[in-house]
């Protein structure tokens, strides 16, 4: 499995940085039966100070308590992987499809009900529904609007490579984010042209930064044209500086690459003996409440069509994103020999 390739140390690293213990038998026997009175064990690959909000009010309302793992989704996942079913793990929130996708490949994700993610679009979850995703993270082009307006930008991917945008885009080719786009770039069209393009793109010299939000502070300083980065870095940016920014958000053509839509997910481990109260964390984060808090708190998109966009953004069903299979975008080890090989890398 490629993602153990990526995860070197980080079985030995989450060992040592956890608390988290196995239930008893007596435990685990009463606990799904009821689902209450109990803790859950939960491998997080989002964010402690992002998500633990969200699992404190999981606690207030049902009694649950959550323990969880924090660290790496890509780390995370090999952890499950090396673990199997001796696992303590109960649930597994990866904070993007790929990682979750090379657990469920590895048959160690239980079927969700079918009643509990029916209202989560198909294409936002597992073909086989052993995992479904909480939230949705665009890639756009970020711009600098006091220099350009939206029918003066790059409207494919295609059009980065053009020598009128050479040294003026920034990108984050050791970011997940970015990896991810790689490879669904591969999946589309293939190794081959994709590692054409990324030739191209690497001569037209595009500034390189460490994340997302150094392209939009970059873009905002005047530093930088333009920023592929995920949407909700520009809502980030402008909270954390405490004032309007210069750069908007702009999508690329329908279908493009470029609209490449990421999830968030969530599966609850096939070895876990507290189904039940794993099936209601699972729930309350896809309650209107909860979706309403993530857009609200996070800028990030709700995966009910019935819940508003973040500010300014276009609805989520209005989103002309590529047709990609999410759960395969696990393959970085492919994605990043090309950025290797077309020297972004």
């Amino acid at each position: 499995m490629n993602l153990k390739k990526f995860a070197i140390g980080a079985i030995a690293v989450l060992a040592l940085t956890s608390c988290a213990q196995s239930p008893t038998d007596a435990d685990s026997a009463q606990n799904a039966s009821n689902g209450s009175n109990t803790t859950l064990i939960v491998y997080s690959g989002r964010n402690e100070a992002f998500i633990s909000p969200f699992f404190e009010q999981f606690t207030n309302q049902t009694g649950i308590k959550i323990e969880a793992r924090y660290g790496d989704s890509a780390e995370l996942a090999a952890l499950l992987l090396e673990e199997g079913n001796n696992s303590p793990a109960d649930v597994f929130l990866s904070q993007d499809a790929g990682a979750i996708g090379a657990v469920a490949q590895q048959n160690l994700l239980k079927k969700l009900e079918e009643s509990a993610i029916s209202e989560v679009p198909a294409q936002f979850r597992d073909e086989a529904s052993n995992w479904v995703g909480i939230t949705g993270r665009s890639r756009i082009i970020a711009y600098n609007k006091t220099k350009y307006t939206p029918e003066q930008l790059p409207k494919t991917i295609d059009d980065l490579v053009d020598p009128k945008w050479s040294g003026k885009i920034a990108i984050a080719p050791t970011n997940s984010s970015f990896q991810s786009f790689v490879t669904a770039i591969i999946q589309l069209r293939g190794e081959t042209k994709t590692l054409e393009w990324l030739k191209a793109l690497n001569n037209n010299k595009p500034q390189k930064y460490e994340k997302n939000g150094l392209i939009v502070e970059a873009i905002d300083n005047g530093s930088v044209d333009l920023g592929l980065v995920n949407h909700y870095y520009i809502a980030e940016i402008t909270e954390s500086l405490g004032r309007e920014i210069n750069v908007d958000i702009a999508f690329f053509n329908d279908q493009d690459p470029g609209n490449l839509l990421n999830v968030s997910a969530f599966g609850i481990l096939e070895s876990s003996k507290k189904q039940t109260a794993a099936l209601n964390l699972l729930k309350y984060l896809l309650s209107n409440e909860a979706q309403q808090k993530f857009v609200n708190e996070t800028f990030e998109y709700s995966l009910l069509l019935d819940i508003n966009p973040p500010d300014g953004l276009p609805a989520l069903g209005e989103l002309e994103i590529p047709q990609v299979r999410l759960g395969q975008l696990s393959d970085v080890a492919k994605t990043q020999d090309l950025l290797i090989s077309s020297g972004l890398l």
